[in-house]
């Protein structure tokens, strides 16, 4: 099956707006196995609009669009997917239930009457009633067997109506069960990890095995075909299993969210904790951890020592600054080391380096020294991100770093 994305609104044309639910649309279907070959964007436009339906109708078998289901009068989605299709359409009296009790509860009971124009939809649809917003989505079958799904636009709706209703509809389309693990590693490059799976993956059709990389992680997807749930999982545990063993540490996870995540799971098991003292990453950790529901039970908390009176504060000594500068393997070693035994961790994370734009004088930009202390040892990784890495990038992959040597380190595996 091939799909197109069409992507309603005149702020996404202009910029003003980053298409978001492109891209996660496009990663879901993938996940699905339905290959997307086209993604087209339009403003508020009918003309338009019914213009790229046209198109897209020759050349795709699933249709869907995000955007213009809202009460404004430039809202035109539902109205002109129908009208292209010769779909009739009908109020739906639940939509109108949802959608006065989200105002009830969430606006003060204040609703306009023009929201009431989102409750109809397309004769003989499966309807997705909206979690997060007002307006409802659908899908359905055109009567030339196209399949069609209409979704909001703001992206918290959208993959949340995905999530609960969107990815069930589509897997009514096929009689054939298409499943994916993502194998989630950290610490090897993309093209090193493709070399050596090189083999399995040229060999591989069903299921296929195929890498993505980000900010210093490689995600593994690994996805099979079959006629029943059971069989396709059976498909592809051998090849995890094979990935596992030929990648080894670098594994962290299978379908993992992050390295976060893993790291908050290893902890709660041994009932460990972990404080942070982060420099160049500003409070990244901090953040990244206190993200997940849970997280108190592991964290400690976080030290950003921005500058050098405050590492001094938390107990750096002046001579170890004085010799070896702010960035340096010895100033990581004892922001790790004082902020374990100052917040009372079992283990301590320190991070001082060079985010940028610009050098400070010592150190490329790029420059990174993150420290790990338990009440053994206290370990050092030296990293060197490049000059033409942004300032953004320095830090997520500094936390990244951080993060694997702290699972490094709960499993006893190499650290530095």
């Amino acid at each position: 099956m091939n799909a197109e994305i069409i992507s309603v609104g005149t702020e996404l044309l202009l910029g003003n707006i980053v298409n978001t639910d492109a891209r996660d649309l496009a990663l879901t279907l993938s996940e699905l196995g339905i290959n997307v070959f086209w993604q087209t964007v339009v403003g508020d436009n009918r003309e338009r609009l019914t213009a790229a339906l046209g198109v897209a109708a020759k050349r795709a078998d699933l249709i869907i669009t995000t955007g213009g289901l809202g009460p404004t009068c430039d809202d035109l989605t539902k109205q002109t997917v129908c009208a292209a299709f010769g779909i009739e359409m009908y109020y739906d009296q639940k939509a109108e239930e949802d959608l006065r009790a989200y105002f009830r509860v969430g606006k003060g009971g204040q609703m306009t009457e023009n929201n009431l124009q989102q409750c109809w939809l397309p004769v003989g649809c499966t309807p997705f009633y909206n979690t997060c917003g007002t307006a409802p989505g659908c899908g359905f079958t055109t009567p030339e067997g196209k399949s069609v799904l209409i979704l909001p636009g703001p992206p918290k709706e959208m993959n949340a109506m995905m999530a609960h209703g969107g990815v069930d509809f589509l897997r009514t389309l096929s009689d054939e069960h298409i499943l994916s693990h993502n194998i989630m590693t950290f610490g090897m490059g993309e093209s090193r990890i493709e070399d050596m799976l090189r083999d399995e993956m040229n060999a591989l059709q069903n299921p296929t095995l195929a890498p993505y990389a980000k900010e210093g992680e490689v995600r593994l997807r690994v996805t099979a075909k079959a006629a029943s749930a059971s069989q396709a999982e059976a498909m592809m545990a051998p090849v995890i299993a094979d990935v596992k063993r030929a990648l080894g540490d670098i594994v962290y996870g299978i379908d993992t969210p992050s390295l976060e995540d893993t790291v908050l799971h290893l902890l709660l098991e041994r009932g460990a904790t972990f404080a942070a003292a982060e420099s160049c990453t500003g409070g990244l950790i901090a953040k990244r951890i206190t993200d997940i529901p849970g997280s108190s039970a592991v964290f400690r908390g976080g030290v950003t020592v921005y500058t050098n009176d405050v590492k001094l504060l938390l107990g750096v000594k002046p001579e170890t600054l004085e010799a070896h500068s702010a960035v340096s393997r010895e100033v990581a070693a004892e922001l790790a080391e004082c902020v374990r035994t100052k917040l009372g961790a079992d283990y301590g994370l320190g991070i001082t380096g060079v985010a940028g734009p610009d050098s400070d004088g010592l150190h490329a930009v790029g420059t990174v020294f993150v420290g790990l202390s338990t009440a053994r040892e206290t370990y050092v990784r030296a990293l060197n991100l490049g000059e033409r890495t942004d300032r953004s990038r320095v830090r997520t992959l500094s936390a990244n770093h951080a993060f694997d040597m702290l699972r490094r380190s709960i499993l006893g595996l190499p650290v530095a």
